[in-house]
């Protein structure tokens, strides 16, 4: 055993004991593990962004202080959907990037920060299928949200490169989220959209690392990627790997 990485991801109201008491606590932990076991890490995952997601208000800056380093879960961004209730990326480009700016901008150096993403995507089905392929969902609410992707279910990436050749739309490009999607048919006839990540998604967002000085690059998780002897899903993983790159930056 190196390290720990600690991944509490209940409600913490900023007023409550809670809030002073989880950044002791990830202290403490970090403390200890430095003190038994030389070189060891303590890592500790935070949401996309810092503005209290889900409403987990923690010690953003304390947190980031007390432990080797921050894991940023950069996926799950639809898990409160104040807008309209539409099928959407897991990680959209642009909200994805301005969540690691405001880690920035409170004071937490980006050498503290690890970009995770992640290798899986979002099921939805369709109530209907409007023009430039906008999928309406049912309204499932979260943590005062009126909707979610607790609308849909998570399809790890191996399942949707095989899903992705028998769907009714093909590989779509949303510009504006810069992420993948495509629509496909179940048995029963209802007409489903898959939001997901690829290479060319993962890249663009990598590419924040070098130019922010970011610590590094990581991803949830690895058995989602196809590791048989199939020739195409063997090209398919390896892509998704290469895609983690700058491959000089170390965690």
């Amino acid at each position: 055993m190196d390290g720990i990485n600690i991944d509490i991801e209940q409600e913490v109201n900023r007023s409550s004991p809670e809030y002073d008491a989880l950044t002791a606590l990830v202290k403490e932990t970090t403390d200890s593990f430095h003190r038994e076991i030389e070189g060891s890490q303590v890592t500790f995952d935070v949401a996309w962004s810092p503005k209290c997601i889900d409403r987990r208000c923690y010690n953003y800056t304390g947190i980031a202080d007390a432990c080797d380093f921050l894991f940023v879960m950069s996926y799950d961004e639809q898990s409160q959907v104040w807008s309209e209730c539409i099928a959407a990326a897991n990680a959209p480009y642009n909200q994805t990037l301005t969540a690691y700016d405001d880690y920035i901008k409170m004071g937490i150096n980006p050498k503290k920060l690890v970009m995770g993403v992640p290798w899986y995507g979002y099921d939805y089905t369709c109530l209907t299928l409007l023009e430039d392929h906008v999928c309406t969902i049912a309204k499932v609410p979260f943590r005062g949200a009126p909707c979610s992707d607790a609308a849909g279910h998570q399809v790890p990436y191996k399942i949707i490169m095989k899903q992705v050749n028998s769907s009714i739309s093909g590989i779509q490009w949303d510009e504006g989220q810069k992420a993948p999607y495509y629509n496909y048919k179940d048995a029963a006839g209802r007409i489903h959209q898959v939001w997901y990540d690829n290479p060319q998604s993962i890249s663009l967002k990598a590419a924040y690392i070098q130019t922010h000085g970011l610590r590094g690059i990581g991803m949830w998780h690895a058995n989602c990627l196809d590791y048989s002897g199939d020739a195409v899903a063997k090209q398919q993983s390896e892509e998704m790997w290469k895609a983690l790159k700058p491959n000089y930056v170390h965690v």
